[in-house]
């Protein structure tokens, strides 16, 4: 794609690729930034990572200008999966979540803020050639998160204090969910702080707003009749 762009004369590309190129956790809760060394861990962020490298070969073969954007999880209105998915159902259900005693920080962004940092990054001057990290600005841990979503729903948290020990008890039982909850309990944190100072960049959206957007969407999609 990088080059029929650059073929057609497209003067800029944008890669929206992702945080995972540096890891899937911070364990130190040392955030992420721009000069973390590449050191994708799972296929996903393999393919993007070399995506990545692929552009710059092509954009330093034809002069077209490149920026890179790596976002860490995605949330608000339109599709949404994996363990965010789970924890929305949950809350709505009114399952019993037993995660009250992890102690995490995740970074994330809202859609709306992420389509205004790539409106800056595909029109702003300065950002060609860079790659650049990007969130909200706004860490939570993730009984934060399901007490957001709760109260965006106008439902109660349902949050259990599991001691960890016991949650990794359960996860080495059984491993996909294991895998589920070693996710909501790492943290991953990135720090945002160059795209902000070189684009002067202020999200839009707060992390209230964009949650109350995500949760709205949810909702309408679960009351919407199903087609023929």
């Amino acid at each position: 794609m990088a080059a029929a762009a650059a073929r057609a004369g497209v003067k800029r590309f944008v890669y929206l690729s992702s945080v995972h190129v540096h890891g899937v956790s911070t364990p130190d809760r040392i955030p992420f930034h721009e000069s973390s060394p590449p050191r994708p861990a799972e296929p996903y962020a393999v393919s993007k990572w070399e995506a990545e490298q692929a552009l710059q070969d092509v954009c330093r073969a034809t002069g077209m200008e490149a920026v890179v954007l790596r976002p860490p999880l995605v949330y608000g209105p339109g599709p949404i999966k994996g363990n965010m998915l789970r924890l929305l159902d949950a809350v709505h259900r009114g399952r019993v979540l037993p995660l009250g005693a992890i102690r995490n920080s995740r970074s994330f962004i809202g859609l709306e803020n992420l389509a205004s940092a790539l409106e800056l990054c595909a029109t702003a001057p300065q950002a060609a050639g860079q790659s650049f990290l990007i969130s909200d600005g706004t860490d939570v841990s993730t009984p934060d998160l399901i007490r957001w979503i709760a109260r965006a729903m106008g439902r109660p948290a349902n949050l259990w204090a599991v001691p960890e020990p016991f949650l990794s008890l359960a996860g080495a039982l059984c491993p996909p969910v294991g895998r589920a909850l070693k996710r909501l309990s790492d943290s991953l944190l990135v720090d945002s702080g160059r795209f902000r100072g070189m684009m002067g960049w202020r999200p839009p959206q707060t992390l209230d707003q964009g949650i109350a957007a995500m949760v709205s969407d949810f909702l309408t999609h679960l009351s919407a009749p199903e087609s023929c």
